[in-house]
């Protein structure tokens, strides 16, 4: 088995289809005809962001619990210039014992996300 996708629910589709786009590197593309608003955003031919539009996130029931969602990256140097050109601040964390590092940041609805680079 392996990660299909990440759905998110988003009341700021437009701010979070750009965002995904500027900041992550996605791109916009095919998408089944739903009834209701949305975007998929793919990572090579790979659509791994679903975002839903709704009128509010509140679901009037439990609280999500998903902590974060991870992806890997392969141009530390090219992202870390592209969050400095978008203002985005993201928070370095060495893995011990490994060569990886992750940046950690949050998409324009807070959800956590991080990249994770091989440095070795």
């Amino acid at each position: 088995m392996r990660l299909d996708h990440v759905n998110i629910r988003t009341a700021r589709l437009d701010e979070m289809r750009a965002w995904y786009a500027a900041v992550l590197g996605l791109e916009e593309g095919w998408r089944p005809a739903f009834g209701f608003p949305g975007a998929w955003l793919y990572a090579g031919d790979a659509p791994i962001v679903h975002l839903v539009g709704v009128e509010t996130t509140d679901r009037g029931g439990p609280t999500l619990q998903l902590e974060h969602f991870a992806l890997s990256g392969d141009d530390l140097t090219a992202f870390r210039a592209r969050l400095k050109a978008a203002g985005i601040a993201a928070e370095e964390r060495p893995v011990p014992g490994t060569d990886l590092l992750q940046l950690h940041i949050a998409d324009p609805d807070g959800n956590h996300i991080h990249i994770d680079f091989r440095t070795g």
